[in-house]
């Protein structure tokens, strides 16, 4: 009961202060964040589009110096990065053990998925979306040799999720769903947006991945990454928006940075 009341109270107070969500949701760690604390806690959603150059606002600029999204601002608390932002609301809202479990070697079996995350599938899901979409927005053209190859690299990074973190488990952490399965689930839809099967001849990812679905429901699942699964077609109706002259130095870095 006492629990029930605390977490009364702390749902309370984040209406009254306010609790902002600065979220794009073309961006695989925003959904997570999004889809995490949608339908479990009261939050703003405050749109901020990357390819509307809406990142390097001076508005922008006071909430996160670092120019990105995911932040969470609540109350005058800002946080910024999408593991800390899913750890700090799971553990003041007091959401099901399940997503970041008190057990110490349950909770540390997620911290080494989001080590491993951080490290190897976030330099590599992301890039169909900057070759196939982005790039061309700003007169940019990416190698064939460099497509090839972070192609390669997505195939080898699902063997490991497979082989080091699915093994013969339900979900990457154990038998239950948990935050390291929303972070890996919003970026390997990446790629699938962009065309690229990433799933095709790996039944057991492809499985898990419906097993996720699954669990969050067709309703959310399809309202969270409605952006993203639409975005080749807008591209190819040249319906997304050309990023602003201002935003190009960055887009033209990142795009630099692939492999």
């Amino acid at each position: 009961m006492v629990a029930v009341l605390e977490c009364c109270r702390l749902v309370r107070a984040a209406t009254a202060m306010g609790l902002e969500l600065y979220l794009d949701l073309l961006s695989q760690p925003c959904r997570a964040v999004y889809i995490f604390a949608k339908n479990r806690i009261p939050f703003k959603l405050c749109t901020t589009e990357v390819l509307k150059g809406q990142l390097l606002s001076k508005e922008f600029f006071q909430i996160n110096r670092l120019q990105k999204v995911p932040v969470l601002k609540d109350g005058d608390f800002i946080l910024t990065e999408s593991s800390a932002i899913l750890i700090y609301l799971s553990s003041k809202y007091q959401t099901a053990d399940h997503w970041y479990p008190f057990d110490l070697r349950a909770r540390a079996r997620v911290h080494e998925y989001l080590g491993w995350h951080a490290d190897c599938i976030r330099g590599t899901s992301g890039v169909p979306l900057w070759t196939r979409v982005i790039a061309p927005l700003i007169g940019v053209h990416v190698p064939e040799e460099k497509v090839e190859r972070n192609r390669t690299a997505m195939d080898r990074v699902l063997q490991q999720l497979e082989d080091k973190f699915l093994e013969d488990r339900a979900f990457l952490t154990g038998q239950q769903v948990s935050l390291a399965d929303l972070m890996a689930l919003g970026e390997l839809m990446q790629p699938v947006a962009i065309g690229y099967d990433l799933f095709e001849g790996w039944p057991r990812p492809a499985a898990w991945r419906e097993r996720v679905e699954a669990f969050l429901g067709s309703d959310l699942f399809q309202e969270t990454h409605g952006p993203i699964l639409n975005i080749l077609e807008q591209a190819v109706n040249k319906q997304v928006p050309k990023p602003p002259p201002e935003v190009h130095p960055y887009m033209l870095l990142r795009i630099s940075r692939i492999p």
